[in-house]
Parts: structure tokens; C-alpha cells; sequence
């Protein structure tokens, strides 16, 4: 990966938006990094990352995947097969295997309990939308920002689809098993259980392991600084440091 160029691609979850990188965004640009914070459709799996792909396919050079929580079923789809990917920073993300879907891995351990924090409301494309409650939105995905700014994060939440979240990993072969992988993650996330984090580390032979104490579901946002030290181990790892 000598001398190449390199661009970080931020890829958010359900329940959150591109802002929600901003201050991983500052970090890196403060590095000379370019990086992209993409918006995730949330429609499906396979179309998001159909989306990402073609995402990538505009950039010139060589790509970090960066997915938070639902964006790392994203980021798992599309980098399978593509030789523009040469890191993958896995941010209190899914990494599924071939068939996982975000919900069943969701409760494959004890500790998760998004689902009771849900609303759920007919599209007319077919099927429902969810979001997460004004009520249950600070506790259940955001509890260590200031209450102020997790109202905000709750107003601009993004609604995911059903189907985004119920269907399987369609590739055959995830990402993870061919490309280095990173996973940052909280010990006291009520989104995706702290013991899926580590399964889902430990599985995919992570390069790198950081575990941030007391945090929510919302690293980026309550911890830029631990997220962009994994984004940087990744960097560090695929482009070589010119002499």
C-alpha cells in the first residue's frame, strides 16, 4: 500500500446520521486524512451496500470502512470481494457472518434491549419504519451525552427499515474473513451486548481491540477521541509511512 492515497469512509448505523462522525471527522482532518462521512440509506442490506460500493468506486485510491452499529452490516457486505478495501473499523458494529442478521445477532446474547425502546410505523413502499421513542432515545442509545445534545441526536435520527434489520448478510464470504479488521466498542451499550462485541472481535481475528468504559452505543459522538485512535491504528496498518 505504499504512497497510495487513502480515504476514511464513515458509514453510520439506524437511528443516527452522517453528523453523528463529526467529531471523528475533525480528528482525522486535523491528521490530513481525507475522509467521507457517507448517508446510509437504511432501505436494506443489500442496497445500502450496493450504495456504498458505488460510493467507493468514486474514490480514488485506497479505502477504510468505518460502520457504526447497523453500518457495520453495511460495510461487511460491500467490501466482500473489493480490492479497494484494505481495512475494515468495526464501531459498536454488527460483523455478521454469511446469513446473521442485525436482529438475531442483537439477542444472541443477554444485555440488548433496544426492542422494547421501538416505535414502529407503516411505509408505503411495504412494510414498517422504527425508531427509537423520544421517551427511551438518551437512555437507550445515548446515555452518556449531555441531554441537550441527545435530544438533538433523537430529533435527526435516521428510521431504519424492518427488513434492514431482519434480513441475513447476503455475501457468502464477509469481509472480515479476507480483510484486517478493527473493533472499537462500549462495555455498557444497551444496543448490541458488550459479549457480542467481544464474539464478534475475537471471530473475525481483529487486528485491534479497544473496549471504552461506561460508554453508550454512541461512541462516535461521546468518544471521538477512542474512535479515531482505532481509525488511525487501521491507517496506520495498510498505508506504509513514506520515508
Amino acid at each position: 500500500m505504499t504512497n497510495q492515497k487513502l480515504t476514511v469512509v464513515l458509514v453510520h448505523g439506524a437511528f443516527a446520521e452522517s453528523a453523528s462522525w463529526s467529531g471523528v471527522v475533525e480528528r482525522l482532518q486535523d491528521r490530513f486524512i481525507h475522509v467521507v462521512a457517507v448517508a446510509n440509506p437504511l432501505r436494506s442490506v443489500s442496497g445500502d451496500a450496493a450504495y456504498l460500493r458505488d460510493v467507493i468506486a468514486g474514490i480514488d485510491g485506497t479505502v477504510v470502512l468505518v460502520g457504526h452499529s447497523y453500518g457495520g452490516m453495511v460495510i461487511t457486505d460491500a467490501a466482500a470481494g473489493n480490492d479497494k478495501v484494505a481495512g475494515l473499523v468495526y464501531v459498536c458494529a454488527f460483523a455478521p457472518d454469511h446469513g446473521e442478521s442485525a436482529f438475531e445477532l442483537s439477542n444472541r446474547f443477554p444485555g440488548g434491549s433496544l426492542g422494547q425502546a421501538l416505535t414502529a410505523y407503516p411505509v408505503t413502499t411495504g412494510g414498517n419504519e422504527l425508531a427509537i421513542r423520544p421517551d427511551a432515545f438518551h437512555h437507550q442509545f445515548a446515555a452518556d451525552v449531555p441531554p441537550a445534545r441527545a435530544a438533538l441526536m433523537c430529533a435527526t435520527q435516521r428510521p431504519v427499515t424492518e427488513t434492514a434489520l431482519t434480513a441475513g448478510l447476503p455475501t457468502d464470504v464477509p469481509a472480515w474473513t479476507s480483510i484486517p479488521s478493527w473493533f472499537v466498542f462500549s462495555d455498557e451499550d444497551r444496543t448490541i451486548p458488550v459479549a457480542l462485541h467481544r464474539f464478534m472481535a475475537n471471530r473475525a481475528g481483529a487486528q485491534g481491540v479497544r473496549e471504552v468504559s461506561g460508554a453508550s452505543h454512541a461512541l462516535s459522538v461521546s468518544h471521538p477521541e477512542a474512535v479515531t485512535a482505532s481509525i488511525l491504528d487501521a491507517v496506520d496498518a495498510v498505508v506504509e509511512t513514506p520515508a
